[in-house]
């Protein structure tokens, strides 16, 4: 419905939990919010879906400006030296060009303030140890029978023979920092308006 944050669990007035059910079961007239044919049980896991899309205590206010947050972004939280964004920083990280077409507000809060939390697969780094003790660790571009190609924390494609390796494999946790003690609640604010802005050309 337009006007209400699903994603934050604000709505326009506090409803219990049962409105909410019979809300989602009978829709609320003259609105875009039509009626669903749902048992009791099902409008419940529906609610209980929305509330864990709630991030209280977690969420910064809504009041950030994009480009005081494209400044924080480039300078103070140094996010491009890993995270390119329409042709400009680097390509250890994802490019973030379209980061708000493909992920919540909240789902991006929480990348900045825990990283490890939810870290997507295609995201996850790659670790590689040769028979000689060299570590590589960064950004798995392929892996066959034969070879592992990285792309490194220095941006450069490294291609090793499978051979040649005594282990490899996926790293778990994610290279990217907590921004939590970095930046003020008012600058994450900032850059959260500014990834906000990131949708593709």
């Amino acid at each position: 419905m337009p006007g209400i944050d699903l994603g934050h669990g604000r709505f326009r007035q506090a409803y219990s939990e049962n409105a909410l059910v019979k809300i989602i079961q009978n829709g609320i007239p003259r609105t875009a919010m039509p009626p669903n044919n749902l048992q009791d049980f099902q409008a419940e896991i529906v609610v209980a879906y929305l509330r864990s899309l709630a991030t209280t205590g977690r969420t910064v206010s809504g009041n950030g400006d994009a480009a005081r947050g494209k400044a924080l972004f480039e300078g103070k939280g140094n996010c491009a030296g890993c995270h390119r964004v329409n042709g400009n920083g680097s390509r250890v990280g994802p490019d973030l060009s379209d980061i708000a077409a493909l992920r919540r507000t909240v789902e991006i809060e929480r990348s900045l303030l825990e990283p490890n939390e939810e870290v997507l697969p295609q995201n996850r780094s790659y670790r590689a140890v040769t028979k000689q003790g060299e570590t590589i660790t960064g950004r798995l571009l392929n892996v066959d029978t034969f070879t592992v190609q990285i792309l490194d924390s220095k941006e450069r494609l490294v291609s090793l023979q499978r051979s040649d390796l005594r282990e490899s494999g996926f790293v778990n946790n994610s290279p990217m920092p907590s921004y939590r003690d970095k930046l003020s609640s008012q600058e994450l604010a900032d850059v959260l308006a500014y990834l906000g802005t990131l949708k593709g050309l």
